[in-house]
């Protein structure tokens, strides 16, 4: 066989493979498909031959699904995609009918795969004046920016009227708001275009026109109510364009000296997403003397600073004379504000002025901090039952395991409230009772036993408040979603102060004291008792110390005789999830295991 023939020959197969392989591939499955196109038609024709009154009228059009033809039976077998098993798309095929010149014409849309009908399925291309995602401030007038244009692949440029819009934009209310536009072409395809439009509310503004040209707040504020972290604050007032809040009760009684240590431990349990709201800022933290303490002027700034406490002259000004003040605590609370190298200044909400105590004494702290006054409030009229949500906050979704929750939220378990102090790498998450332990009037309490010296709390212990936390509590309380867990006994040669342990002592428990510089343990006690007790411990006390009904840290280097009620810490069982609540004090996560 000559080359020339054999050229020949391989051109011939060739060209038959490629054949083979356009029927297969192209001809064959397009053979298929229109054929069940022919088929869906019929189908449908049947179906309007019986519900007759189902057919168009004047220039109108009605359309039949195919999984309307199978479950009506007009379509006995299934269509699929050639080639495979999977059927064609059931809720994007149809057939279409209208009266055209006098007569009914059938326009059949059949979708499988990767083959598609070349009938007018596409609704038309409406764009829009302005953008799809708009924002407007609350209070401001939303003005529709309208349609540009309608335009449809078969009927060409439309009329703007043959749009309609459905939606309104309430912008008296914070939120979201979809606004559509809604077409249909001749053949009645529709296409829906979407515009949110968010109404917001900027926190620096809507704290400059609350407090008018003072630009703070004054006396029993009750719109200054505010969410940073999931945890409640007050708003101060406006720190130039940004805005200054404070915790709206003690967080922890921590000496003096130990305060700015102390807020690097605050800053770990704060959300990543509340981080990113705060801006340094220089916090007055002038000197005064007992001459001074009616001031309403600040002489001295510190360095730019995350957090601060409030100082005296912000406190005077926000407390009209004979009146009282969101920022007079209920307890006995620092202030920025010192004395000498040795004092510093508290107030409490029954004193008339600043009071000097020793920087090594434990008092609370109320963190003050500036947040970005750009922030965007979320929710909320800045009472205390609608305080101001940030965009910050996190909601809770039933389900969710406690551990994904954030410090300072509240739960409901055992019949009494708890608060979220911090979760932990093993799962488990570490809580405080909101308030001692009580069968109605009727409080747990442990009188601590005279003569005896040196009571370094020790859960081992009978005769020790360690011991009756962790074995009596289960008697007013519901303990089995709690886990046993290590603890860490801070030891003192005298006054606790932050971080000044001399030792520690490990034993592992349910349920311990609290220890006074952890997040929510400075609630005042609400007991008849002396105080409730703590897990610090001093080697040179006669007994353990307590918290009184002031909030302070009480020790006895005197033969006496204690009372302490019982405030107990515990770590939830990794397991726990919420079932219910928002979270907050009025309504606490519900949790099951």
């Amino acid at each position: 066989m000559s080359d020339a023939l054999k050229d020949k020959m391989k051109i011939a197969i060739t060209a038959a493979i490629i054949g083979l392989f356009i029927w297969f591939l192209v001809v064959s499955p397009m053979i298929t498909f229109h054929r069940n196109e022919k088929k869906v038609e019929e189908a449908a024709k049947r179906y309007f031959d019986l519900y007759s009154n189902e057919l168009p009228t004047g220039e109108r059009v009605k359309t039949v699904s195919l999984i309307t033809l199978y479950d009506k039976a007009f379509m006995k077998e299934d269509v699929y995609i050639p080639y495979t098993k999977k059927t064609c798309s059931v809720n994007d095929s149809w057939v279409k009918v209208r009266k055209v010149n006098g007569e009914y014409k059938y326009y059949t849309y059949l979708k499988c795969g990767v083959l598609n009908s070349t009938v007018d399925h596409k609704g038309p291309e409406i764009k829009l004046y302005g953008d799809e995602e708009m924002t407007v401030n609350r209070g401001e007038k939303y003005k529709e920016p309208g349609v540009k244009s309608v335009v449809d692949n078969s009927d060409g440029k439309m009329s703007l009227e043959s749009v309609t819009v459905k939606g309104k934009v309430d912008t008296s209310e914070i939120g979201t708001y979809d606004v559509q536009y809604v077409a249909f072409d001749s053949l009645s395809n529709k296409t829906v275009v979407t515009r949110t439009v968010t109404v917001v509310q900027k926190l620096g503004p809507t704290v400059k026109k609350a407090t008018g040209n003072v630009d703070y707040y004054v006396g029993d504020a009750d719109n200054n109510y505010i969410y940073f972290s999931n945890m409640l604050f007050r708003i101060i007032g406006s720190n130039g364009n940004n805005v200054k809040i404070i915790a709206d009760k003690d967080i922890a009684n921590v000496n003096y000296e130990g305060i700015d240590e102390w807020f690097k431990y605050y800053e770990k349990h704060l959300t990543d997403e509340a981080k990113k709201l705060i801006v340094k800022s220089k916090y007055c933290d002038m000197g005064l003397s007992k001459g001074t303490t009616d001031t309403t002027q600040c002489n001295h700034y510190g360095t730019e600073k995350n957090f601060g406490l409030i100082s005296i002259d912000e406190i005077n000004k926000a407390t009209p004379k004979g009146e009282n003040s969101f920022l007079m605590p209920e307890t006995v609370s620092w202030i920025a504000n010192i004395k000498n190298a040795e004092e510093a200044y508290t107030v409490i909400v029954f004193s008339e002025s600043a009071t000097e105590y020793s920087k090594k004494h434990n008092y609370g702290v109320r963190p003050v901090i500036t947040i970005d006054g750009e922030t965007l409030i979320k929710s909320g009229d800045g009472t205390e039952e609608k305080p101001y949500i940030l965009t910050d906050y996190k909601k809770v979704k039933k389900n969710t395991e406690l551990n994904k929750r954030y410090p300072g939220e509240y739960i409901t378990y055992g019949g009494v409230t708890w608060r979220i102090i911090e979760t932990n790498s093993d799962g488990t998450t570490k809580v405080i009772c909101d308030e001692e332990l009580a069968d109605g009037d009727n409080y747990l309490t442990f009188a601590d036993p005279e003569g005896l010296k040196n009571h370094i709390y020790n859960p081992e212990k009978k005769d020790n408040v360690g011991y009756f936390v962790n074995n009596h509590s289960s008697e007013y309380i519901d303990t089995g979603y709690f886990v046993t867990h290590e603890i860490k006994v801070p030891i003192y040669e005298k006054e606790p102060m932050y971080k000044k342990e001399v030792e520690t002592k490990k034993y592992t428990v349910k349920l311990s004291a609290p220890n006074m510089y952890e997040m929510f343990s400075a609630s005042p006690a609400k007991t008849f008792v002396e105080s409730y007790g703590l897990i610090n411990s001093s080697k040179d006390a006669i007994e353990n110390p307590g918290v009184d009904n002031d909030g302070v840290v009480l020790y006895s280097y005197e033969s006496t005789n204690y009372q302490y009620g019982v405030r107990p810490v515990a770590y939830f069982d990794k397991r726990v999830v919420i079932n219910g609540g928002k979270g907050t004090e009025n309504s606490p996560f519900k949790v099951e295991k």
